[in-house]
């Protein structure tokens, strides 16, 4: 019993760590720093980003977007789920697996937009 009760309390705890509101003075991060950012969208793992460096070959470079999703939030819905046009898609659903925010996938989708 005692084990499994200390097993939840770190569980609770760790998972506060995710849910944590930005701190006092933290900066927002920017739809860039959360494109490129290792720790969060990581769109250069697997594409060509203008300004990107060391980027992956797995996925399509990410230029012309505008005129590859007219419609930006076809683009948009893409991030979020890119299994409902392509159920075989090797693309994590960044939102249907909540693995970023609302605004993440919103300030992803507008940076991509403009390259």
């Amino acid at each position: 019993m005692k084990k499994t009760i200390s097993s939840i309390s770190a569980v609770a705890a760790l998972a506060a760590l995710f849910i944590m509101p930005l701190e006092a003075g933290a900066k927002e991060m920017t739809g860039e720093e959360v494109t490129f950012g290792r720790k969060l969208g990581n769109c250069l793992a697997c594409h060509m980003i203008p300004g990107g460096n060391l980027p992956g070959n797995i996925g399509p470079p990410l230029l012309a977007m505008k005129a590859r999703f007219p419609d930006k939030a076809v683009l948009r819905a893409q991030i979020w789920d890119p299994t409902v046009l392509n159920p075989n898609s090797i693309m994590p659903p960044f939102g249907k697996h909540q693995a970023l925010t609302e605004k993440q996938i919103d300030q992803i989708t507008d940076y991509i937009y403009s390259k």
